[in-house]
């Protein structure tokens, strides 16, 4: 059932302009066919999931979008410039335009929680230091960590090590998040926290979000519009309300995966 606070966000959210637009993306590994065919746009401050089951190429689509491997076909476009053949200047100013959280965190084991958040502001911008301080310490705040900055990532738990990721993520105050599995690993209770964070952030900063996720809860809790990536099909078999796709959805892929229902076994004569 959609709660009254999900139905309005999902309402309202995502309705201006397009901030990405993907056209016919294509990948293939050693000749065999990964997806192909794969077109949506994103618009500013939704939050879009990419979502399906294993191995249908959920992080592969997502290492396409922000530039690390190059698709066969296909294009990628930021605010209209395609990061696929973006090259020199073009292309750097279309990476440092969107914040990424990799899998697992990806903080530096050697520093604290508040220099893994500032390394950006190090190599990307001149502030002083005390500068380059206060904005880390307010991304922390953001996310719930303004205590945790003199941390090592050793001490955090799970959740804390996703949540200064997500930190480091906005430090250039990028207006695009890229969030890969940040609810693998959690439990229950820390997983509906780093949920209510994301959407906070996309509500109150109006920040857009593309999350990668299985996590069935975490799909229904924040997504605004979602696409679901089959392997079998090799392509995007579904787009829209992840809470409209699991009851109208035609295709019974769809709503098994939105159900978690196991398909039901054909009856032998």
């Amino acid at each position: 059932m959609v709660t009254s606070a999900a139905a309005s966000a999902s309402a309202s959210a995502g309705t201006g302009a397009i901030a990405i637009e993907v056209r016919d993306l294509a990948v293939a590994y050693d000749g065999k066919t990964i997806f192909s065919g794969v077109s949506f746009d994103v618009r500013h401050g939704e939050v879009f999931v990419i979502l399906g089951g294993s191995g249908c190429g959920k992080s592969t689509l997502l290492k396409r979008m922000i530039g690390l491997r190059v698709p066969e076909a296909g294009s990628v476009r930021f605010g209209g410039s395609d990061i696929v053949t973006a090259t020199g200047a073009a292309r750097e100013d279309l990476l440092r335009s969107f914040g990424v959280m990799y899998q697992g965190g990806a903080l530096f084991g050697s520093m604290t929680v508040l220099e893994n958040v500032r390394l950006p502001l190090d190599e990307f911008t001149s502030l002083p230091l005390p500068a380059r301080n206060i904005v880390a310490l307010g991304k922390l705040a953001l996310v719930g960590l303004a205590g945790a900055a003199g941390k090592m990532p050793a001490d955090l738990s799970g959740g804390m090590v996703k949540r200064a990721a997500i930190a480091r993520a906005m430090a250039l105050d990028p207006g695009i998040l890229f969030l890969d599995e940040p609810s693998a690993g959690l439990d229950p209770l820390t997983s509906a926290g780093l949920d209510a964070t994301i959407r906070s952030l996309s509500r109150d900063l109006g920040i857009t979000f593309v999350v990668v996720t299985h996590e069935l809860q975490s799909i229904l809790a924040i997504a605004d519009r979602c696409i679901m990536l089959d392997a079998e099909a090799a392509t995007a078999i579904a787009e829209g309300d992840p809470r409209v796709l699991k009851v109208q959805s035609p295709d019974p892929r769809v709503t098994r995966f939105l159900t978690r229902a196991a398909p039901v076994p054909e009856e032998k004569g």
